[in-house]
């Protein structure tokens, strides 16, 4: 008996529930646009925000020299790279690239020779090609008798 009182009810909560859920017209929207067309409208857009620029070596050397005489009068390094117009980014590439490629851990710091102390070292040069071929005839020699010795010959 319970049942039949509870199945009333249920049958028009169903009823109900399949008005609610019929299928409703799904709003439209609008085609969207092809790819290339997009792309060359964000490209025109960036083009004009940010060209790249390309500085010369030349220019490149004088903002580093503007840099650096501004840091050595006191300015912060940030302030003088914003007043040369670059970012830090690019100052500390183009200072890299200034400074020559030397293997790390070797430091040439020794001074040019002038051209008295150039002749002395194309002398010391010519010594020790000498020496050393002096040396390779003597060490062909000690070989040679060992070979003997031991009968290699």
């Amino acid at each position: 008996m319970a049942d039949e009182s509870n199945a009333a009810p249920v049958a028009a909560t169903a009823a109900t529930e399949a008005e609610v859920k019929a299928p409703t017209a799904k709003k439209q929207r609008s085609p969207r646009r092809p790819k290339a067309a997009a792309e060359s409208v964000q490209a025109s857009s960036k083009a004009s925000a940010a060209k790249p620029r390309r500085y010369s070596e030349q220019e490149k050397s004088e903002k580093l020299k503007l840099i650096e005489t501004q840091v050595t009068e006191g300015g912060t390094l940030k302030d003088a790279i914003k007043s040369a117009g670059i970012s830090e980014q690019t100052y500390y590439h183009w200072k890299g690239a200034a400074k020559p490629a030397e293997p790390k851990g070797t430091k040439s710091t020794k001074p040019i020779p002038a051209g008295d102390e150039l002749a002395d070292l194309v002398q010391l040069e010519e010594e020790n090609q000498r020496l050393r071929k002096q040396l390779a005839e003597k060490l062909r020699a000690e070989n040679a008798e060992l070979r003997k010795r031991l009968g290699l010959d």
